[in-house]
């Protein structure tokens, strides 16, 4: 886990419980053998505080489900099994598919065309060049659909559902052989098409579909998770 100093605009502890998150979220990890440990005397040093505050927040970070304390052992970010991930994917589509619904009614045209700017600079040769570029696309691109609901409890529910399954929606893309992102991008495209045509049914039903599609591929080809 990389992380960098902190400055002091906001309460410590919740500075060091926002940078932890964030960084649990973006490891890579399913890509190794066993579930990657936490040094909380490292984390602190590299922070640039004690070992309190971030004490403080891996218990936060634990309560959430991101990590486990195992006594004598230390702390140890949460691999979740395939059952649970294919729980949180369900879930994810029945929030994202309403929340998109509702972006298609709300969002002005101009919200609408800047989804645009996370699906058209790639095409299936181009993400699967730059992969980890295209990655972090995709998550933009569904949580700047959630966030165009405009629906606060949406966006505060799928938020913890998002970090659960950025992991996942890496290594599922990365399965080049499956060519699991050429499906994201057309399927990103067409939803943005019906939005533009303010086609809420359509919207709903591709989301839906969208993400439905993920757990099939994760049921199929994610044998990390067994």
């Amino acid at each position: 886990m990389r992380v960098v100093p902190i400055g002091t605009s906001r309460a410590l502890k919740d500075q060091v419980y926002s940078i932890l998150r964030e960084a649990v979220s973006n490891m890579d990890i399913y890509s190794t053998p066993e579930p990657p440990r936490l040094d909380e005397r490292k984390l602190a040093e590299d922070l640039g505080v004690s070992r309190t505050p971030v004490r403080e927040a891996l218990s936060r970070l634990e309560q959430e489900g991101f990590v486990r304390n195992i006594p004598r052992r230390g702390t140890f970010v949460v691999r979740k099994t395939k059952k649970e991930v294919l729980e949180v994917v369900y879930a994810m589509a029945a929030l994202e598919s309403m929340a998109a619904r509702l972006a298609t009614t709300c969002a002005s045209d101009e919200d609408i065309s800047r989804l645009h700017e996370l699906c058209d600079p790639y095409d299936d040769e181009e993400a699967r060049a730059h992969i980890n570029e295209y990655s972090d696309a995709n998550v933009d691109f569904h949580q700047s659909l959630i966030g165009l609901s405009q629906c606060e409890l949406i966006e505060s529910m799928a938020d913890s559902l998002f970090l659960h399954m950025r992991a996942i929606r890496a290594e599922a893309l990365k399965n080049l052989e499956h060519h699991r992102s050429d499906q994201s991008i057309k399927d990103h495209r067409r939803i943005i098409k019906a939005m533009e045509k303010r086609d809420a049914d359509k919207v709903e039903k591709l989301v839906r579909e969208h993400a439905l599609s993920l757990s099939e591929h994760i049921d199929e080809f994610a044998q990390y998770l067994d």
